[in-house]
């Protein structure tokens, strides 16, 4: 296996822990267990971001096109109108 193919496999891991540690975190309702799985998901954060910064300057992992103001704007109004919609919606009925 060559080094790049090893690099982005081990980036690819990573990125899947920290999703995992998120969805721990948000199900977990104990104070100093959640700040454990915290501590441990910026660890892995730090780590992933220090890998893909090794990864880009070998030219593993290219920069992508920045995107425009416009994109940018199309977004942030994208997003915000989604947690608008979310933070209204209320619990989910029960339909039994």
């Amino acid at each position: 296996m060559q080094e790049k193919d090893m690099v982005l496999d081990i980036l690819n891991g990573v990125k899947s822990s920290i999703s995992n540690y998120a969805k721990i975190i948000t199900e977990t309702n104990n104070q100093n267990l959640r700040q454990v799985f915290q501590n441990m998901r910026n660890n892995e954060e730090k780590f992933q971001y220090d890998l893909y910064m090794i990864a880009n300057q070998k030219g593993f992992y290219p920069d992508p096109e920045e995107a425009s103001s416009q994109e940018v704007s199309s977004a942030k109004t994208a997003l915000t109108g989604e947690a608008a919609a979310q933070q209204g919606a209320g619990p989910v009925p029960n339909m039994r």
